[in-house]
Order: structure tokens, then sequence, then C-alpha cells
């Protein structure tokens, strides 16, 4: 499927860096409101420069959009795609504000065209493992997760290098300004949802550790968030998202049977653990001296399929960027439901909403939003 991509910033270069995994998309070009970023981009990565979003979205070559502009651009270049016929996958989060998201969503329905929002991590080996497991009651029944979105103190570090390999400055004030919850969040809120399904209600409390973060911020948003939700199927799950704390990726889902976890969302091949939840007098009793240690019984699951990827240029994730895109073109394609549906979207999009600013969405919040259950990758049924 020939697609083009609209944004050629700082996370456009880790998209570009894995289509080498999917030989059915063709970049058919791109265009950033920036023309000299355009042009580097587009000389860089040997593609075509489009003068306009206009021009772009008038080929009637292109079928689908990826949407890698900044958050506050989402609304405005996603609309304009839909309103071109194409599909469109777009950079989380889907929109800033929830009628916004919710107005695209009814257009792609309307007008019979797949709409997704990253992160695309679900379809990850581990992602899909630990669902599997989930699936098969490894654990018996789930009744708890706690899950960790901390990314490591930024403000602190040297961001001012941090540069793609295409030469884009990571957007730190865009960064800051829009969010670390709506930009993080949802590398958690996916699978929780994807595992669990819709959520009910999401209780949330969101802080400004440090305001000043050696820029002119025109925006002050949370930097910390801490949310409970709680879903439709009985589970409740414990968020933190933050970019102050040391770097804690993990994901730890407690049931009747035993825990299920793993270390990294960012890695398509992080292991995935199952640890034993026998009575603590019965542990005692088999190991005396290892009674009170939490990895007793621990035994690492094997992924359902080893992760398969490659990087062209330079390695620098350890996520197959676009393997989303490759999804929604599947889908459109073999004219079946995606793996990665527009509802979905919305309800992540809504509970990352309402978790970054509880004041506006109101906390504890009933979801408005729903979704059909989703559908694994084959290779993992």
């Amino acid at each position: 499927m020939r697609f083009a991509i609209v944004g050629c910033g700082y996370v456009a270069d880790y998209y570009v860096a894995t289509l080498v995994n999917h030989p059915q998309l063709e970049l058919t070009g791109v265009f950033d409101r920036n023309p000299e970023r355009a042009r580097i981009f587009s000389a860089h990565h040997r593609t075509r420069r489009y003068e306009s979003l206009e021009e772009l979205l008038g080929d009637r070559e292109i079928e689908l959009v990826a949407n890698l502009t900044n958050p506050r651009s989402h609304f405005v270049v996603s609309n304009a795609a839909l309103q071109a016929g194409k599909h469109v996958y777009s950079e989380k989060p889907l929109a800033m504000t929830l009628p916004e998201a919710e107005r695209l969503v009814e257009m792609a329905e309307s007008r019979g065209l797949l709409l997704a929002s990253a992160p695309c991590t679900l379809l990850g080996e581990t992602a899909q493992t630990m669902w599997k497991a989930l699936r098969e009651r490894r654990i018996g029944t789930p009744r708890l997760a706690y899950a960790e979105m901390d990314d490591g103190p930024i403000p602190l570090e040297n961001h001012a290098s941090w540069t793609s390999e295409s030469g884009a400055k990571w957007p730190a004030k865009d960064e800051f300004e829009v969010g670390c919850t709506l930009e993080h969040a949802g590398y958690y809120l996916t699978w929780l949802t994807a595992f669990f399904g819709p959520a009910r209600t999401v209780t949330s409390s969101a802080h400004v550790l440090m305001p000043d973060k050696g820029l002119q911020l025109e925006v002050t948003a949370p930097d910390f968030t801490v949310a409970t939700i709680e879903f439709a199927s009985g589970v409740v799950a414990r968020l933190t998202c933050g970019i102050f704390a040391a770097n804690d990726r993990r994901l730890r889902i407690f049931g009747d049977g035993g825990v299920l976890s793993t270390t990294d969302s960012w890695d398509f091949g992080s292991p995935v653990h199952l640890s034993s939840r026998e009575p603590l007098a019965l542990r005692a009793e088999k190991y005396p001296r290892l009674a009170t240690w939490v990895g007793l019984g621990q035994k690492q699951l094997p992924l359902v399929r080893p992760p398969r990827f490659r990087w062209s240029g330079r390695p620098a994730s350890h996520i197959d960027y676009s393997r989303g895109i490759a999804e929604l073109a599947s889908a459109a394609e073999e004219r079946r439901p995606s793996r990665l549906p527009a509802r979905w979207s919305l309800h992540v999009n809504e509970l990352a909403l309402a978790i970054q600013d509880p004041a506006t969405y109101g906390s504890p919040r009933k979801l408005r939003s729903r979704f059909e259950p989703l559908t694994p990758m084959p290779w993992a049924e």
C-alpha cells in the first residue's frame, strides 16, 4: 500500500528505519510545515517532498497517511486526511480533546475508513505473549495490575543533544507542554485495555514536580500522574507516569494463581516471567529459607515468536514502529477489522486525557467510550 508521512520531526526517522520489515508498504513522499526540515528528511531518506499538505492529500495514489506531527496538530491533519478519503495512522494521542477525538472516529466510520493511534507495541511479541498467557489462565483470575511508565529525570538530562538519524532535535518544549501522560501513558493503557477490556472508571492525581524545566514553556503540563483504573471485567490497575523518577517501565499482573511480569514495554523482546502464588505457609514448609522471596517459583515464558524486525540506518530502538501502519494497511487490503480499531484508540485517548487532567475530566471519571474485544496477532492465537 502506498502511504505518505506528514511530519518529519524526531519520531519520523524511527518509522522509516523499520519500513524494511514491511515490503508491502511503499513510502510515496513526505511533508512538513517546516520546508527545511522536510528537505533534509526527504533527501536523507531519498523520497519525494510534497510542497503542501493539500498537494499530498490530492495525490490519488496515496491510500494511507501517517500523521507524525506534534500532538497539537493531530486533529487538524487527521481530519484533513480523512476528508480526503485516506486511512489514517496517527502518533499518540489521537487528539488533544475528547470531542475532537470523537469527531475523528465518527468521520472515519461514516466514510468507511480506518483510523488508529500509536503506540503499536500491543502488536509486539512481549505484549502478545502476556495476553496469550492471560487467555490461557496461566495465573488464574487476574485481579490487580501495577504498570510503571517512569521515563527517567528527563528535565535534568542533556536532552538538547538528542537528535534523530536525519538530524531532527528531540522536541523538548513540545513534549513538556503536551505532558508525559498524553505522550507515554498509552504504552500501557493500550496493553491493559486489550487484556482486560474497557475501563469503567479512572481516578487520577496529577502533579507538576518541576515547573522550571530550563525552557520558556507556554503551558505547564503535569510531569507526574498516578491513576487507579477499574475495568468492567473486575480488574483494577494502578498506573504511574512521570519524567522525574528513575527509569522504570515494568508491568506486573497479579492473579489468584500467579504473577505475570515484564520489565520494559518499549522492548518487543522484553522477557515475560511467571511467578508462583503459592500460599505463604506452603512456601515456608517447602522452602523455609526462601519463604519470603517474591521470585520463588519464577520462570521465564518463551515468547510466542522471537522478535522479527530489523533497522535500516542507525539502530536506536527495540520497537518496530511501522508495524502499526502495516497492520492498518493489511486490514484495509484484506477488508477485515483492524487489530487497532478506532474506538479502542478513542478509549485510550479518553483515559489518557482523564489521567492527565482530572480537574477538567473529573476524578473519578466514568468512561463514556467503549470498544469491542480486540483480536490478537495470528501467531499468538
